[in-house]
């Protein structure tokens, strides 16, 4: 087995995915996920060369635990594979302008990771939680972040500043960070192999669709415009997040409706977005349910999820004035044919056809081009997000 072996730790606020992957290939030799941290059904599940099993850990238990638990009795215990790891490496959602590219862990960098927490307070804190777990498990081994905005650091001012007073930005950093950088990357990369061309000369747009989703314009192989803002309520409808919306809604509710700011904010981060309104749940799969049923808000939901999408794709022709590919990924991107046709549908007007028979069958991990052979490229790529984790940190590990 190669020793080129990377333990992927992608830290929620209240669950835990994590991999070991082979940084050379990208095969996964176990994948899981550890969930429902602070409350009495914590659990673990996981998939060791498609052997599956799932054990509930004690009530109340969160990252240090779940850790433990993946170390000790996963990885060493069932398959040892402790002694073959090279390192761990870590999500992070947010690396604000400290970080422009993946780094090994010190002092230094755990401290200016806890000073972007601000920017994402429901992942940041989470994620500098499972790093010092994984600091305790594996006392010697190189722990490696790698960052959802770095891919992002490449856009122009034009594209990441706001028009506020510059101040803002010089001295408090406030301007557009995107997010899901590793999951573009890699779809815009293998995107490129995908048609044949140089990544260099190949400009595609990107759509990362799931709970959470954002869209990207890739030119050259760079990020040149992203949807997400400073922080990942930005951008399209979301599973529970509002996506873009006049500022001064928030004002109103403040100081017309008696709306804490906390409420507000509680409100736009988790009970917007398909959950809001549909009124039925956050999971599109549900929403998809409940709209071929008939229910009304339902299928609202799903229109303007995909209308805004395709506005967003529509715009991004202008940084990229040639689109190679536009890709689908994520959760959504990956397996709903029903996206996928609405959106191209709304863009006609580039001359988009849909293959509606490729458009079905490409679901459940298959990649493929889903328009007529007349008509501009649309395919689905199916992210690797832990591969490009496990990559930079054998890179580094090797460096």
């Amino acid at each position: 087995m190669s020793n080129k072996l990377v333990l992927v730790l992608n830290c929620g606020s209240s669950s835990l995915k994590f991999a070991v992957i082979n940084a050379n290939n990208g095969d996964e030799v176990i994948s899981g996920l550890a969930e429902c941290f602070n409350l009495p059904d914590a659990r673990i599940k996981w998939n060791v060369s498609g052997k599956k099993d799932a054990i509930h850990l004690p009530a109340n238990s969160a990252h240090s635990e779940a850790i433990t638990y993946i170390v000790e009795e996963i990885i060493k215990k069932e398959v040892g594979l402790a002694e073959q790891l090279i390192a761990v490496g870590h999500r992070i959602v947010h690396g604000g302008e400290h970080f422009t590219q993946s780094v090994i862990v010190d002092k230094q960098v755990l401290a200016e990771l806890k000073q972007c927490s601000s920017l994402a307070p429901l992942h940041n804190p989470a994620a500098i939680l499972g790093i010092k777990a994984a600091q305790e498990a594996f006392s010697t081994l190189p722990q490696v972040v790698v960052f959802d905005t770095a891919f992002h650091q490449t856009m122009p001012e034009k594209a990441f500043m706001y028009a506020l007073p510059s101040h803002l930005y010089k001295e408090k950093g406030i301007r557009r960070y995107g997010m899901h950088g590793t999951s573009h990357l890699f779809v815009s990369r293998e995107a490129a192999k995908a048609l044949n061309k140089p990544l260099a000369e190949t400009n595609v747009i990107t759509a990362h669709l799931g709970n959470g989703g954002s869209i990207t314009a890739v030119k050259g192989g760079k990020s040149v415009d992203t949807s997400m803002g400073m922080t990942p309520l930005a951008g399209i409808v979301m599973g529970t997040r509002c996506g873009d919306l006049d500022p001064s809604i928030i004002e109103y509710l403040i100081t017309r409706e008696d709306y804490t700011l906390e409420t507000v904010m509680d409100m736009l981060q988790k009970q917007s977005g398909l959950l809001g309104i549909s009124g039925i749940s956050s999971d599109f799969r549900d929403v998809a349910n409940a709209a071929a049923e008939g229910h009304k808000n339902a299928n609202l939901a799903i229109d303007m999820f995909c209308y805004r999408l395709a506005k967003y794709i529509a715009a991004y022709t202008v940084p990229l004035g040639r689109v190679d590919a536009l890709i689908f990924t994520g959760g959504i991107g990956e397996n709903s044919d029903l996206v996928r046709e609405k959106v191209l549908n709304l863009l006609t007007i580039f001359g988009y056809q849909i293959d509606e028979a490729k458009n079905k069958a490409t679901k459940l991990g298959k990649q493929g081009i889903i328009t007529q052979e007349n008509s501009p490229i649309a395919m689905v790529i199916p992210t690797n997000e832990e591969w490009v984790i496990a990559e930079d940190a054998a890179a580094l590990v090797s460096a």
